[in-house]
C-alpha cells in the first residue's frame, strides 16, 4: 500500500507525544551540554507543523516536505530549526519528479541529508543529530537494495537511530555550544540526537501500525 501525506496528521500526533513524553529527560542532556531551549524550540516546530497537518495531508510529497520545511524554518528557534528546514526542503528538491517507491525516497533522503552535513558543516562523529540522521538514511538505503520487508526496514531504523544517539555520548563535541566545553561534553547524550532517535522510532511505529 503506497504511503500517502494522508497519514501526516498521525505522524505529528505520534512526534509530539514522543517528545512530551521526554521532554524533562532531554533538556536534562540539553543543559548538561548546550542551551537548554532544545525541546522548546521543537515542540513550538512541531505545535506549528500540527496546525497546518491537515492542509499537508492533502499535498504531494515533494509539495508537503517542501510546506514542512518552510513552516519549520519559521517556527523553530536555534541551530534545528535550520537544519530541520533544510532537510525537508531538501527532500522537496531531491524528489521532485522522481518515483516515490521505497529506494527512490532513501536516495532523496541521502541526498537532504547530505545537505543538512553542508549547512551544519558537520559529520557523523562530531555529536550532533548527523550521529543518528546519517546511520538511519544509510541504513534505509541498503535495506531498499535489499527489497526487505517494511516492518524488517522500520525495526533496523529503531535500531541503528538508538545505536547512533548513544554513540554520542563518548564523542566530544565540535559543534555548537557544547563544543565549547572540549572533554567534558563526554558523558553525556546530544540532546539533538536523542530528539532524532525519539522521532524516527515515533515515525516508524505509525508505520508499522499503517502497513499491519
Amino acid at each position: 500500500m503506497p504511503i500517502t501525506p494522508v497519514i501526516f496528521p498521525e505522524l505529528i500526533r505520534a512526534l509530539i507525544a514522543a517528545i512530551d513524553a521526554n521532554a524533562d529527560a532531554v533538556t536534562e542532556l540539553d543543559q548538561a551540554i548546550g542551551d537548554g531551549d532544545h525541546v522548546f524550540n521543537l515542540q513550538r516546530g512541531l505545535l506549528a507543523l500540527q496546525q497546518h497537518a491537515d492542509d499537508i495531508a492533502t499535498l504531494d510529497w515533494p509539495a508537503a516536505w517542501q510546506k514542512i520545511g518552510m513552516t519549520v524554518m519559521s517556527a523553530v528557534g536555534g541551530a534545528s530549526g535550520s537544519l530541520y528546514a533544510t532537510l525537508f526542503i531538501g527532500l522537496a528538491k531531491s524528489s521532485q519528479g522522481k518515483s516515490l517507491d521505497l529506494r527512490g525516497f532513501s536516495e532523496a533522503l541521502l541526498l537532504a541529508v547530505e545537505a543538512v552535513k553542508q549547512r551544519g558543516k558537520a559529520d557523523v562523529g562530531e555529536k550532533t543529530m548527523l550521529d543518528v540522521l546519517v546511520p538511519a538514511a544509510q541504513a534505509l538505503q541498503a535495506e531498499a537494495a535489499a527489497n526487505s520487508a517494511l516492518p524488517t526496514i522500520l525495526a533496523r531504523l529503531r535500531q541503528v537511530a538508538t545505536e547512533g544517539a548513544e554513540a554520542t555520548r563518548d564523542m566530544v563535541a565540535t559543534k555548537g555550544r557544547a563544543s565549547f566545553l572540549g572533554e567534558r561534553s563526554k558523558g553525556h547524550v546530544d540532546a539533538g540526537a536523542k530528539t532524532a532517535q525519539l522521532m524516527i522510532s515515533a515515525i516508524a511505529d505509525v508505520l508499522d501500525f499503517v502497513v499491519a
